[in-house]
């Protein structure tokens, strides 16, 4: 018995000192994030509800986040680790709809969604009035300025606390908004009074600028001395002296043209205008006020950005559900990205 019992502990030894030399097996934990792109693509995509982010040199899709309803306007931190993106529970509907005839809103879907980028993923979704549309960032990243559509107001959030930290009222509903490049002022359109209201952060004083009809979004030059805003059902855009606050100059675009989102380039020598059911992308020279070219993006182009080197367009469109992808060398579509269902707003954002 007792060579028995000193055999068994010799083998019982054995196998601890084996197990000691192997490899130690884990738990599974959460997977790992997705690379973040070198320059990223970052697109809301209304209908079904979620976010595509897409490798701009790559044209892949690399991450697909949940977002939550009617997902539209978007922006991003100025450090570019962070995504605010306005999400609505109001129903869909186009230009002469009956309201009456849509099902109530879902106000508890109201917000704006925080995402971070390096995480890949959904923070929260922090409260922004009723039916937020598109979201502007300060400067310094510490407000964000939304669209409340069905409220007719601007409201101001402090990033960090996540709270509404005041109201403006303007023009009936409010779309479009965007912060001055000094950071002094944001721009707000007014689909209903055909108007720009000017938020004065400062004095706190609000001032509309008349425009042409359903104004849809507002670019700066660089240097904040010009604005432009779009009319969608004019086919006009508006040039606006930002220093005396009044409009000095239409430009027409054309019949049946339905200009919408805007995007300015690095140096201000031209503005790229998307052109939604037009299917096109005008380009107009900023010296002259008048347009030098358009190239044919997609159906119905609406987000549009540049890359940060000037070379590419970018577009979401939204029947077709994909992205173009444009070289302005040549003025060609090289690729069209499939994302989600009714791809609306885009950013381009590089990697921190």
């Amino acid at each position: 018995m007792k060579r028995a019992a000193l055999l068994l502990a010799i083998v019982m030894t054995g196998a601890c000192k084996g197990q000691d030399r192997g490899p130690v097996v884990e738990a599974p934990g959460l997977p790992a994030p997705p690379p973040v792109p070198a320059v990223g693509l970052y697109v809301t995509n209304e209908q079904s509800g979620d976010l595509s982010v897409i490798d701009a040199e790559t044209g892949m899709v690399v991450n697909t986040i949940k977002l939550g309803k009617r997902p539209r306007g978007i922006a991003a931190s100025p450090d570019g680790t962070k995504l605010y993106i306005a999400l609505s529970g109001s129903p869909a509907a186009g230009p002469g709809v009956d309201e009456k005839t849509l099902p109530p809103p879902d106000r508890s879907a109201d917000g704006i969604g925080v995402v971070d980028i390096k995480e890949g993923r959904l923070l929260t979704v922090i409260k922004s009035g009723t039916d937020p549309e598109q979201v502007a960032v300060s400067k310094d990243g510490r407000r964000l300025f939304v669209a409340n559509e069905d409220s007719g107001q601007l409201t101001a959030i402090d990033t960090a606390s996540g709270t509404i930290a005041e109201t403006f009222k303007v023009g009936d509903e409010p779309e479009g908004v965007t912060v001055t490049p000094d950071g002094t002022r944001v721009y707000v359109t007014s689909e209903d009074a055909g108007a720009v209201f000017v938020v004065d952060l400062e004095k706190k004083v609000v001032k509309p600028i008349k425009v042409g009809p359903r104004p849809r979004s507002i670019a700066f030059l660089p240097d904040g001395s010009r604005a432009y805003v779009p009319s969608e059902t004019g086919g006009t855009l508006t040039v606006i002296d930002t220093k005396k606050m009044t409009a000095i100059k239409t430009i027409k675009l054309g019949d049946g043209i339905r200009p919408m989102g805007q995007a300015m380039a690095k140096d201000g020598a031209h503005l790229y205008v998307s052109t939604g059911r037009s299917k096109m992308v005008y380009v107009i020279d900023t010296a002259t006020n008048t347009v030098a070219g358009m190239v044919e993006t997609g159906q119905r182009p609406w987000g549009i950005g540049l890359s940060p080197d000037g070379t590419k367009l970018f577009t979401a469109n939204g029947p077709s559900g994909d992205v173009s992808i444009v070289d302005l060398a040549t003025n060609q579509v090289t690729k069209k990205v499939p994302v989600g269902r009714g791809p609306w707003g885009l950013a381009v954002v590089p990697r921190p």
